[in-house]
């Protein structure tokens, strides 16, 4: 299957939002604001373009390093697979909490319109990060390893062999 991977380098718009799935997996979400610089010659400085805002979703381990790591407003440099979705609604979903919105302006980047039936649409351009770092072009990290505990092989089990 094509997958479109890219390479999203912005500033986190939100904080994230870490939950563990009704299975135990662990899922931290957050939004990244990409903002486009252009040059302008006759002014002769950089001015902000267009912002994007992208959804960014990280799963198991790499979701509790996001929502250990990653504070609001930080450059964050993303990489994942993008995924473009339309959706169609009476609502809006608020990324912020579990609450429900009506108000479009409360979905930075989505695109609501009417679709003849008074039900709403928009897009959504989510990424699922495979990796998210901090910009070091724009500052300085502290790397820290995490370590996970591993089960001993050869532990003993409090049984007796045979």
């Amino acid at each position: 299957m094509n997958e479109t991977w890219l390479t999203v380098v912005g500033n986190a718009a939100t904080r994230p939002d870490y939950r563990e799935t009704a299975a135990g997996v662990a899922v931290a979400r957050f939004r990244l604001a990409v903002t486009a610089r252009r040059w302008e010659r006759a002014r002769e400085a950089w001015t902000d373009a267009y912002t994007s805002f992208y959804t960014v979703w990280a799963w198991r381990g790499l979701a509790a390093n996001v929502a250990a790591s990653v504070s609001l407003g930080e450059p964050l440099v993303v990489h994942g697979t993008l995924r473009v979705r339309e959706r169609t609604g009476e609502r809006l979903p608020d990324q912020r909490s579990d609450q429900w919105s009506d108000r479009p302006s409360d979905r930075p980047g989505g695109r609501p319109g009417e679709d003849g039936g008074g039900s709403r649409r928009w897009i959504t351009a989510d990424v699922d990060a495979m990796a998210v770092g901090h910009d070091l072009a724009r500052g300085t990290s502290a790397f820290r390893r995490v370590s996970r505990a591993k089960p001993l092989l050869n532990a003993p089990t409090g049984a007796t062999p045979p």
